[in-house]
This record gives C-alpha cells, structure tokens and sequence, in this order.
C-alpha cells in the first residue's frame, strides 16, 4: 500500500487493519489470518491487499493539458543544474522513539535559530554540534553545496525549486526524521522544457490521483466517522 495516503503511524495500521478485512470480505484472504502484531501485517495479507487495491482502485491517465498546467506551475522544481549551500539540524525517528517529544524538540530549535539576531555566536552551528543526529553536526551542520540528486526526494521537494534563503520556516520532513534546515545560498538552473520532463510530471500526477483514490477509498470502508485519513 502507498503509504503516502496516510498522515501518521496510528492512521497507517487503521488504514492497513481496514483494508485487511476488505481483502478478508472479499475472499482475496483466508479469514483466519492474524491481525496486525505490532503495525506488521503478515505477508499473505501484504499480497491480499495489494491485489484488492489493484482491483478495486483506477487511476486515470494524466491529460496533456494537466500536465502542461503542472509543468507552468512548478517550473521550478523542472530544472537542471540547480544547487544550493545548505545545513541542517536532523532530529533522526528511530525505532521506539516518542515522535511527539521529537517533533517538540524540532520545534523548539526551528524557533530558536530563527530568532536568533544573527549576533554574536553563530547559533545555528552550535544548535547542530549539540542536537543534531547527523555527522554534519560536528561541522556545525554543513552539508556543502548539494543537487536535489544528491538528496532523498522528499527532502529535495521541500529545498529545491523555491527562491527561499535562510532558515526555513518549516520543519522539514524525510525518511531520516525531521530536519531544521538553512539555505546559506542557492544557484538557478537552467530551466528544462516542457518534452524534456514529461515523463517525470506524468508520473507526479499519476502518484497523486493514486494518493487521493486510497484515501477515498479507505474512508469509504472506515465510514463517515473513520479517522483515518486527512
């Protein structure tokens, strides 16, 4: 299942428990099958789901006309050779970690090296030698001149393809965790044509409607009250 249709852990194993028992109804899965132990689902209830989700979900082909939208709208994000200057401060999610003291945590340095007037000690550095999980942190977080190839690619959606410069406003997600993130400087690239990228938008949109089509799908077999789902 695309796990990008669910917002938090708790949401994914309602989310996962639902459509086992959708598979289960119909007749894709031995009604003997355990529940989850633990958020871990058994592989024949893996296999069951993946092929009701098959079934069951149809995503639509991006139009032409879609795709040219997305493309004038994001051109940014379709370019070549851009780089940028950053550092981070990484508040890593392992296993048995309190997410929500995580999160806390992140916070609190986002605002303080936000605040931080810029005199004097340098705050954002000493923030990384002290918080971060990262080996960068003992470079004050530096993590040089980077492509957004060089980077995970949610991390590189939030970074890339905007004109920001400084800390960012927001925490930044990624597989790794969450990340307080400053962009020290920032170098355009050339601009792709619409042909050159096409293929990359028209998987984009693809995620996307597949993305909407599970939550959809999920609430409608949760109910009106099911909480899964955002």
């Amino acid at each position: 299942m695309d796990t990008t249709a669910v917002d938090n852990s708790a949401d994914f194993d309602a989310a996962t428990e639902l459509l086992r028992q959708a598979a289960i109804r119909e007749g894709l899965l031995d009604a003997a099958d355990p529940a989850a132990a633990e958020g871990v689902i058994s592989a024949a209830a893996s296999q069951a789901i993946e092929a009701l989700l098959e079934r069951e979900i149809r995503v639509p082909e991006p139009s032409e006309e879609a795709c040219r939208r997305h493309h004038a709208a994001h051109a940014a994000q379709y370019t070549r050779g851009e780089r940028a200057a950053l550092r981070h401060v990484l508040f890593a999610v392992t296993p048995g970690v309190d997410v929500v003291a995580l999160r806390k945590r992140a916070e609190a340095c986002l605002l303080d090296v936000r605040c931080h007037d810029g005199t004097g000690a340098d705050r954002f550095a000493a923030a990384a030698r002290e918080l971060s999980n990262c080996p960068s942190g003992a470079a004050g977080g530096d993590l040089g001149w980077l492509a957004a190839s060089d980077c995970a690619p949610e991390f590189a959606r939030e970074v890339f393809g905007h004109a920001e410069v400084g800390v960012l406003p927001r925490l930044v997600h990624s597989r790794f965790g969450l990340h307080v993130v400053e962009v020290l400087q920032r170098e355009s690239g050339e601009a792709l044509p619409f042909e050159a990228v096409r293929g990359a938008i028209e998987a984009t949109l693809r995620q996307q409607s597949y993305a909407t089509a599970l939550r959809q799908y999920v609430q409608l077999l949760g109910g009106a009250e099911s909480p899964l789902v955002q």
